[in-house]
């Protein structure tokens, strides 16, 4: 039986959302073993003088626990 594990990340990228998610992905990967899904929970954007500077997402990430 596994035991999963949900905890919860926030990344940037000065590109895209899309860029973002990447990121986070990638980092969490680096502490978080055999990480299996990630869900996007919110999406932000800054902005400076009407353009988006850097895009933001708040993501859950689900990783089996060992036993």
């Amino acid at each position: 039986m596994s035991v999963v594990k949900v905890t919860e990340i926030i990344s940037s990228s000065p590109k895209s959302f899309e860029d973002a998610v990447d990121k986070g992905a990638k980092r969490a990967s680096k502490t978080l073993k055999d990480v299996k899904s990630l869900w996007v929970k919110e999406q932000k954007a800054m902005v400076s003088d009407g353009k988006i500077t850097e895009y933001r997402v708040t993501m859950k990430v689900s990783f089996v626990l060992k036993d």
